[in-house]
């Protein structure tokens, strides 16, 4: 492990830029040296890639994981960028489109971008692909790569299933080739916008559950809400062109199960901290990573009053987050709906 850009030894193993030294970039990045790659993995905090180097780990975000001597930590991002054959960007999902402006003349001519965010851009509700596709026009390949992942999990090398989603299927192969060794299994799909619209409304989804368990309602609430919040999902991604069969798949209700039951996600920590009565910035102060769910609670809001799409649990939560609705009042709210058919 170096601070220098250097190949020396490593033969004809692919470069890949890692740009984001959280959990989940710092997790991948241990992935790619299982798969063969050679990842360089940048972050913008240039003390916390010092301390990485330190340490020999990241002790801020994955502390009970050595870092493998193959990776590379560089902390300037156009060396990051010029030094590798792909790029993996794996920064909060609002901070996505100020990275791919800033590497975009450092890549070279039709080289792909492909991204482990899970949001939507803030301020227009867009997916991630949309501004990459509108700064880049068709001269660049681009996927996501998502699915249901915990980033110790991977860092540890259990068992791993994702998806990686774009617009060309030879590079959406290539990316998953780069990824899929071991215990981690990569597949493909060319429906990118099924594949952001699950990575991202899952984490509004998981506040709710969390919620609920917070709150002590059981689990016949929370297969309840993971359900019906299923429903929504479909409801949002027919009218926005998501396939049924992504939405059923890792992307959609892998994810969704994964985060919406699993302690480790940051999301569902967030909805036990409200239903346990603390306030959203009590909550974030203990958790101490971005929560990409909040931001997206306001965009899926939008999405849905836009297109005129009924989604009664991710209205709640907007409401918890963003006009201090009472958690117990909300839960009151939906158990108080209309009667209907299921899959009305």
């Amino acid at each position: 492990m170096s601070l220098e850009t250097g190949t020396s030894g490593c033969g004809s193993r692919t470069r890949v830029a890692v740009l984001g030294a959280g959990s989940w970039g710092t997790a991948l990045a241990m992935q790619l040296v299982r798969a063969e790659a050679i990842p360089v993995l940048w972050d913008w905090d240039a003390r916390h890639m010092e301390a990485m180097r330190v340490a020999g780990r990241n002790e801020q975000f994955m502390p009970d994981h050595p870092l493998p001597p193959e990776l590379v930590l560089e902390p300037d991002l156009e060396q990051a960028v010029r030094a590798a054959e792909e790029i993996i960007i794996v920064v909060p999902s609002h901070a996505f489109v100020g990275v791919i402006r800033q590497i975009e003349p450092w890549l070279s001519p039709g080289q792909g971008v492909s991204w482990a965010c899970k949001g939507l851009e803030p301020g227009t509700g867009q997916f991630l692909h949309e501004p990459a596709r509108q700064l880049f026009g068709d001269s660049r390949p681009l996927a996501v790569v998502t699915g249901p992942t915990f980033a110790a999990e991977v860092a540890a090398g259990l068992p791993t299933a994702i998806t990686v989603a774009g617009t060309e299927p030879e590079y959406c192969a290539r990316i998953a080739r780069l990824l899929h060794a071991g215990n981690f299994r990569a597949y493909t799909s060319d429906d990118i916008v099924g594949a952001e619209l699950g990575g991202s409304l899952k984490n509004v989804l998981a506040i709710a559950t969390g919620i609920c368990d917070g709150m002590g309602l059981g689990d016949n609430a929370r297969a309840a809400l993971v359900t019906r919040g299923l429903a929504e999902m479909m409801r949002l991604g027919h009218v926005l062109g998501a396939r049924e069969q992504t939405l059923t798949g890792l992307t959609g209700m892998g994810d969704l199960v994964l985060t919406c039951t699993g302690n480790l996600s940051r999301n569902r920590r967030l909805g036990l901290a409200l239903g346990a009565g603390k306030s959203v910035d009590q909550a974030l102060a203990e958790i101490g990573q971005v929560v990409e769910g909040i931001k997206t609670a306001q965009e899926v809001w939008r999405l849905a009053q836009r297109h005129g799409v009924e989604m009664p649990i991710s209205e709640q939560v907007y409401g918890i987050l963003y006009q201090d609705r009472d958690p117990y009042q909300c839960v009151r709210d939906l158990l108080s709906r209309e009667q209907k058919q299921e899959t009305a």
